[in-house]
């Protein structure tokens, strides 16, 4: 690996200031001479300035985040490999909510949960990688059954919680799925890569357990940015590089989905890179571009396909199937 590859998984712990000493004198060196790191260096301690807020010794921005000091507190993340990350960045902007949580508990959020069955959720949809981890369940009646129908597996583990976690506080469905999500990020798993890289079966994909962090990553983000719009928050979108991730994650399910057998679409993230989705023996028959969020709040379902804003030129068949096909990813 190059000193550049070694800088770049070491952006995350800088933004939130969490370098080891010898580290603390390579990453600064590396920034003075390198202008893409120096970029996605600066962006990513925005991301953490916008959910920290400003010190102490300035006064308030009007650009500041409604939320902005709910992390001044918070304990530095925990020191994880890259595929890891992006799961680490997520839980912490959910923990920056958590000051403003307290009295708007039962605010609809989405799926006709309110804010704790929300939370409550993120416990139950967690708990299918811990399980896999050897991470001990905190709601009775945990199983992971893959042979079944999985969305009615997950959904109905969803709702069993979900029910469990309304006889208790909200402070303590949030108290179990912090301590579940710290757990997770604990393991030998979040931290070495050759580990992380063998396969499990959840969510009916049999997928590298790095990828499945990944996802993880995905859905605590989605919720998170449910939670802060029911709120009127706003939640800044994951870092460029956390941002990419979860891009090539959701298009590599995408294209599996798709097969070989539909008309091929160029797609691209606007700004970023492009792919080649379904045949490769044809010639390209559409072209599609989204706006990198766009595309994964479409993933999410949280855009209908027909609704999320989109360049086009080509099949406009093919186009649809591709939007209706992502929008159909959508297991959160």
């Amino acid at each position: 690996m190059t000193e550049h590859d070694d800088v770049r998984d070491l952006l995350a712990a800088w933004a939130f200031g969490a370098l080891e000493p010898a580290e603390e004198r390579v990453v600064p060196l590396h920034l003075a001479r390198c202008q893409d790191c120096a970029a996605e260096a600066e962006q990513l301690r925005e991301t953490v300035r916008m959910l920290d807020g400003p010190p102490l010794d300035e006064p308030p921005s009007p650009f500041d985040t409604p939320f902005a000091g709910a992390l001044r507190a918070r304990p530095a993340p925990p020191r994880v490999a890259r595929h890891a990350a992006p799961y680490a960045a997520a839980v912490a902007g959910l923990r920056a909510l958590l000051p403003e949580l307290p009295g708007r508990w039962s605010t609809p959020v989405v799926h006709d949960w309110d804010v704790h069955a929300t939370v409550a959720h993120l416990l139950a949809a967690d708990e299918h990688l811990a399980l896999r981890l050897g991470i001990e369940a905190r709601v009775p009646g945990a199983r992971i059954d893959e042979d079944a129908d999985w969305t009615d597996t997950w959904e109905r583990r969803s709702a069993e919680v979900i029910a469990h976690e309304y006889g208790r506080r909200p402070e303590e469905t949030v108290a179990d799925w912090s301590a579940q999500a710290a757990e997770l990020l604990g393991t030998p798993h979040a931290r070495d890569p050759e580990l992380a890289a063998g396969t499990t079966l959840l969510m009916g994909l049999r997928l590298p357990v790095a990828e499945h962090f990944l996802a993880r990553a995905f859905e605590a983000w989605i919720h998170t940015d449910d939670i802060g719009r029911a709120l009127g928050l706003t939640v800044p979108p994951p870092p460029e590089e956390h941002l990419g991730q979860l891009i090539g994650l959701a298009v590599r399910v995408l294209d599996t989905v798709l097969g070989t057998e539909t008309p091929p679409v160029l797609f691209a993230v606007r700004g970023g890179e492009e792919w080649v989705l379904g045949s490769r023996s044809d010639p390209v028959a559409a072209e599609l571009t989204l706006d990198p969020v766009d595309f994964c709040l479409l993933v999410g379902g949280r855009y209908a396909p027909d609704a999320v804003p989109r360049d086009t030129t080509g099949d406009a068949a093919a186009v649809r199937n591709v939007l209706e096909r992502a929008a159909s990813l959508s297991w959160l």
